[in-house]
């Protein structure tokens, strides 16, 4: 075992030593791009162990974390939440710039450990199941904010977090920018102004400026004239006092 661990060592040193110069001026251009611009540090090498950090040196990142990707959902098949958790931080500090990555760990954190988390029957208090499940969400949190950070003009993964703050903080507020930010981005999917618009109009104090997107939208056009639009701008006139000469039509 130790003779062939020294063997894989010396290999990976040597391949890594030949592909040095052509890495270099690849690593000057990905970073030039966008395209890495996480170094490998220390606590990626604990994270890894060494061989694992000496095939990363060696240009191996992304199989290495396909790899760790498996051993994770081998993790979550056993609720094996907290190695789970660690296996994550290590395959998106390996390919940062994968937002597929970074969104299946925070689902995997907020959605499905946060509900094993209230489920838990060994916890007998359920007050303290709804602070676990609180925490997780927490984490998912966390992960979509690391990921945004590294990925800033990714529509995706600010979409992501508009949902996971709609869905499990219920901060309509806090939705509605994040589906604001990710409209504006390049790639956004066509509902998601629509949907900032939905999540502005349970925002306290910005009703009126919600009902001003969303007649935008109505103005738009019959593809955004969508049942939900047009029933929430129909009570919004009523709660807002529009005069009914600048109501919209009633839908047929």
């Amino acid at each position: 075992m130790i003779l062939r661990r020294l063997i894989a060592l010396v290999l990976l040193a040597v391949f890594g030593a030949v592909k040095m110069p052509v890495e270099t001026s690849l690593d000057a251009a990905q970073k030039s791009a966008l395209l890495r611009s996480t170094a490998l540090d220390l606590d990626l090498r604990e994270q890894v162990g060494q061989m694992g950090f000496l095939a990363a040196l060696s240009g191996f990142r992304s199989p290495l974390a396909a790899v760790l990707w498996i051993e994770a959902h081998t993790a979550w098949e056993r609720t094996e939440w907290g190695r789970m958790a660690s296996l994550f931080d290590t395959v998106t500090g390996l390919q940062p710039r994968s937002t597929l990555y970074w969104d299946m760990a925070a689902w995997h954190m907020a959605w499905n450990a946060s509900v094993a988390a209230l489920n838990d029957e060994s916890v007998q208090s359920e007050a303290l199941r709804q602070r676990n499940q609180r925490q997780y969400f927490e984490l998912g949190k966390g992960i979509l904010e690391r990921g945004i950070r590294n990925n800033p003009n990714s529509s995706f993964l600010h979409e992501r977090m508009a949902i996971l703050l709609r869905d499990k903080f219920e901060d309509h507020c806090g939705a509605a920018e994040a589906f604001s930010k990710a409209a504006e981005l390049p790639n956004a999917a066509p509902y998601v102004a629509r949907f900032a618009a939905y999540e502005m109009a349970k925002c306290p104090g910005r009703e009126r400026e919600a009902y001003d997107h969303l007649r935008s939208l109505y103005e738009k056009g019959e593809s955004q004239r969508l049942p939900t639009l047009l029933t929430l701008l129909q009570e919004m006139e009523k709660n807002l006092d529009v005069p009914p000469a600048d109501r919209i039509e009633s839908p047929k």
